[in-house]
């Protein structure tokens, strides 16, 4: 029997690039119910999930999940922002559009907004990738407090040392 190779089917035989950072896996990261654990309270009824810290490059992926109507924060970006809304909707006092379910959003650098969370809205998750970082201003656009991939890791690793959870948990997020 002459079989035919199929070429495709042979995965890549030479080594990667020198230095290459290693993937990472987030197995069920849009199970949005699973592991409360997994979820870093960042204020009342705030809170986030990471999925990627990547402190080499200055940018991380975190679900945001929000449980209370209103304003949220106003804050102005050092780099630009992907944004798929998962559950509930958001919007900027800023602009005319509504963040729903599947829907996507790009936020460009130096962009200044004021987060909401419509009332009667329970629960709003949206995944966000975030480079660089952003800063709260007040609404003449004075700063009043700064988040970017190192203080988000921060609270990841108090999250964890608190919870008992290891930190290799932690790492894994880490590029």
């Amino acid at each position: 029997m002459n079989k035919t190779l199929d070429m495709r089917a042979i995965p890549y035989q030479k080594p990667q690039p020198t230095a290459m950072i290693p993937d990472v896996l987030v197995g069920g990261a849009l199970d949005l119910d699973a592991n409360p654990e997994s979820w870093i309270p960042q204020a009342e009824n705030v809170w986030f999930r990471p999925l990627l810290l990547n402190v080499s490059a200055g940018y991380y992926v975190n679900l945001l999940k929000v449980r209370k109507s209103g304003i949220l924060s106003r804050h102005r970006h050092s780099g630009p922002v992907h944004a798929f809304t998962l559950r509930g909707e958001w919007h900027y006092l800023e602009h005319d559009w509504v963040a729903r379910p599947g829907d996507y959003a790009f936020e460009p650098p130096g962009e200044t907004h004021t987060l909401i969370v419509p009332e009667g809205v329970e629960e709003m998750v949206t995944l966000f990738h975030v480079t660089g970082g952003y800063t709260y201003v007040d609404p003449e656009g004075n700063a009043l407090g700064y988040e970017d991939v190192f203080t988000k890791l921060d609270k990841v690793i108090e999250h964890y040392e608190a919870c008992g959870l290891e930190r290799s948990g932690v790492d894994a997020l880490l590029r």
